[in-house]
Parts: C-alpha cells; sequence; structure tokens
C-alpha cells in the first residue's frame, strides 16, 4: 500500500497546478487582446506584425547614417573625409559641441512628432526613443547626464507631459545614462518657435532657460546630453547649451528624433 502523500508534497502539487493554470490564462489572454487590439502603424494606424510602423511608412522615413557632419549631424551627398565639418558649422559653429538625429524631419517624421507632441500619443515614446538611441550611440557611450528640454510651467500644464522627457526617460533606459528631468528650467515663457525666422526664434528664447540652483551639482563637470524632439534651426538646444555650460557642465552634446535638413543648400 502507497504512502498518503505528505501536506508538503500536496502543497507542492497544488501551487504547480495553479501556476500552470496562471500561464495558460496569461496566454489566452494575450491572444484574445491580440485579436482584439492588433498592433498597429504609428504613423498611419494600418495593423502590422510586431512594433512600429508599416512596411509603406517605414520606407518613407529617412534615417541618417553616416557620412554626415561631426559636428551637427547634416547628412552628406557623398563621403568628403573624415572630420570635414559641414559649411553651416563652420559659419555659425553652435555652443553644443556635436548633434545626432535619428531621421530627417519630413512627413512621416512629423505626423509622429505631431501627435507625440500634440495629440497625447506617448505610446509613440518608445520606438522613436530606441532610434535615437541607436542614433546617438557615439554620444551616449560618453555621457554622464540626459537633460530633457523642458517646457515652461504653463505650457506643461496645458499639454500635462514634456514630450522630450518622455523621449529622454526611453534613451535612458536603453542606455543606462542617468536622466536629470529637472536640472535645466524653462524660466521665461516664450513664444511657438513655429514661423519665426532663424534670428527671431534665436531672441525668442534668449535667456529663457537656466539650471536650477538646487541641481547644479548634477551639471559641474558632467558631460551631458540635451534631448528634444526636433532640430530646426538649433536655436532652442544651442539657448539650453549655453545655460548648461554657464552651470560648468564638461560639454554639451544633443541627441533629437528628427532634424530639418535644407536641402537647398550644398552640405560642403
Amino acid at each position: 500500500m502507497d504512502a498518503e502523500a505528505s501536506p508538503r508534497s500536496i502543497t507542492g502539487h497544488l501551487r504547480g497546478a495553479l501556476n500552470a493554470a496562471r500561464g495558460v490564462w496569461a496566454h489566452t489572454a494575450r491572444l484574445a487582446l491580440d485579436i482584439a487590439l492588433p498592433t498597429l502603424c504609428v504613423a498611419c494606424r494600418e495593423p502590422v506584425d510586431g512594433e512600429g510602423v508599416c512596411a509603406e511608412c517605414w520606407a518613407k522615413l529617412s534615417f541618417i547614417a553616416p557620412p554626415f557632419c561631426p559636428r551637427l549631424g547634416i547628412p552628406f551627398v557623398y563621403d568628403p573625409g573624415p572630420e570635414l565639418l559641414s559649411m553651416e558649422a563652420i559659419a555659425n559653429p553652435p555652443a553644443y559641441a556635436r548633434a545626432r538625429a535619428a531621421v530627417r524631419y519630413d512627413d512621416v517624421a512629423r505626423t509622429l512628432v505631431h501627435a507625440l507632441k500634440y495629440q497625447d500619443r506617448t505610446d509613440l515614446a518608445p520606438a522613436m526613443g530606441r532610434w535615437m538611441a541607436r542614433a546617438g550611440q557615439e554620444l551616449l557611450g560618453e555621457a554622464d547626464i540626459l537633460v530633457p528640454v523642458p517646457l515652461h510651467w504653463r505650457r506643461g500644464w496645458s499639454r500635462r507631459y514634456n514630450q522630450s522627457g518622455a523621449l529622454a526617460r526611453i534613451i535612458s533606459r536603453q542606455s543606462g545614462v542617468k536622466l536629470a528631468s529637472e536640472a535645466l528650467r524653462r524660466v521665461r515663457a516664450t513664444e511657438q518657435q513655429i514661423g519665426l525666422s532663424r534670428s527671431q526664434r534665436a531672441s525668442n528664447v534668449q535667456g529663457a532657460f537656466k539650471v536650477a540652483s538646487d541641481r547644479s551639482a548634477d551639471i559641474a563637470g558632467r558631460r551631458v546630453i540635451l534631448v528634444d524632439d526636433v532640430l530646426t534651426t538649433g536655436a532652442t538646444v544651442d539657448a539650453c547649451a549655453r545655460a548648461l555650460l554657464r552651470a560648468k557642465a564638461a560639454a554639451v552634446d544633443v541627441l533629437v528624433f528628427a532634424r530639418v535638413v535644407d536641402t537647398h543648400k550644398a552640405p560642403i
């Protein structure tokens, strides 16, 4: 006659059966959710396999890859040789050391940026942030801290979140570089930069940013990466870089999701 199972053995079997049942239920729930709510393209909202954009929208995204200006990250039409700067970098060098962008600011990129910024599409941040982390590998490998370009508190209240901060959080998780969300503050409300000329943009953001006095120790002596969604003329990130350098940052680089590329200007 077999010996009766011990209470501990019975408990172990019950626990194993319960865990197995939970696993089956979780798998079934995930399957049902995938059927009911298929993954959609982040740009056109058509169903896609996996995460990201559909094949049609992916083909329209212009990812920036070498050769590009080592200072501004502007793509070259051909390789001019190592360390050769663009005409723009020579004529108007910025306060920051280097800038990198994941994609050109074209139609699909604009759709993604506007949806993240104005339509509460925070679900776009993970994919966009991963693309940025890949584009900024060189910068991230040397960085000490990530600082998102801040919103003024009134604009932050109306939007409910800072899109640059959402992207910076993803990049921090991907790279392991520490995030300092509150280190840089926008101390003066500014007009929207859209529609302003280059000189008007620079005047608009002059003196608008300052490192918080209680966060200066986070910046002093550190290699900082500024994170933003779009780089147009560079006026905003330049003003931010100057504020960080006044706070004794060792160096400031810039990482954005998209940058405007003027195809009518010769890159070199």
